[in-house]
């Protein structure tokens, strides 16, 4: 099977693969953060960066996808108060992906993915992608592979519904592609909380620091249900949803230069209406 991390290949194959104008550049993009009792800090980059590794081989070159180092600098304040972690602003997310994207564009790469394992990422991310498509002139999306296929996601889970914090998703997942780094003699630890978590009204956005949702271990969910199986069931759905996508034009057509000047007066067809 063809290598598909840059990190392995040299900058000549490098070169060949950023000809092909479908090749596809994968970021993923996690954290450094804590993970409750149980869980190492560097799990959201990790499982990003399996999912990516697990849908560029599954693509096998239709088209070529390849797959750049984890990014380990991610939003992450909010878990501050647990120890562990190691936290950017926006500006400075923002700014390490802007080189990247510049890097990619000057090297002839035409479209990056970005694939993100950490929830407090997601706003910053849509954002982020959005300007540097403009301001590059080149297809930039970001998705996070935990809100894909929700039903195939919940229809494996025992104790969650969906993904949370450390929970039964990201654990199995870890106990998939690196077991020996989680402590699963932890697993009761995790679930120890008090007082119960604080809940948002629906539809509001404030910021909220994670002792507010997980008072005591910094685990919200609960991963005594966690296994090795199902952590490669959980990455078998986000690689085969990943491909699919990668695979679909409409998520590489270019960007609109909806900032040209006089870009205002014509529609889509060309003329205004």
């Amino acid at each position: 099977m063809r290598d598909v991390e840059w990190a392995r290949l040299t900058a000549p194959e490098l070169r060949e693969l950023a000809a092909d104008a479908r090749a596809v550049v994968l970021l993923p993009v996690g954290s450094l953060e804590q993970h409750g009792p149980h869980l190492p800090t560097i799990t959201d980059t990790a499982s990003a960066h399996a999912a990516c590794v697990a849908t560029a081989r599954l693509l096998d070159g239709d088209p070529p996808a390849i797959v750049l180092p984890g990014m380990w600098q991610g939003m992450s304040e909010h878990h501050l108060p647990f120890g562990g972690t190691i936290s950017l602003n926006y500006a400075e997310f923002s700014g390490v992906l802007r080189g990247v994207a510049r890097s990619l564009r000057a090297l002839g790469f035409g479209r990056l993915l970005i694939v993100n394992g950490h929830g407090g990422n997601v706003d910053a991310l849509n954002v982020a992608a959005r300007e540097l498509a403009h301001e590059f002139g080149f297809p930039i999306a970001a998705v996070t592979p935990w809100f894909l296929a929700p039903d195939k996601i919940a229809a494996t889970m025992v104790s969650d519904t969906g993904p949370k914090h450390a929970c039964e998703g990201e654990t199995s997942l870890m106990m998939a592609i690196a077991d020996d780094i989680v402590r699963a003699d932890h697993l009761d630890e995790a679930m120890r909380q008090a007082p119960p978590p604080a809940i948002l009204p629906k539809g509001f956005s404030r910021f909220q620091s994670f002792s507010e949702r997980a008072p005591v271990t910094g685990t919200w969910g609960d991963p005594r249900t966690a296994t090795a199986e199902k952590g490669r069931r959980f990455l078998q759905i986000h690689a085969e949803a990943l491909a699919a996508a990668i695979r679909d034009p409409a998520l590489w057509t270019r960007p609109d230069d909806v900032w040209a000047p006089g870009r205002g007066q014509g529609t889509t067809a060309g003329s205004a209406t």
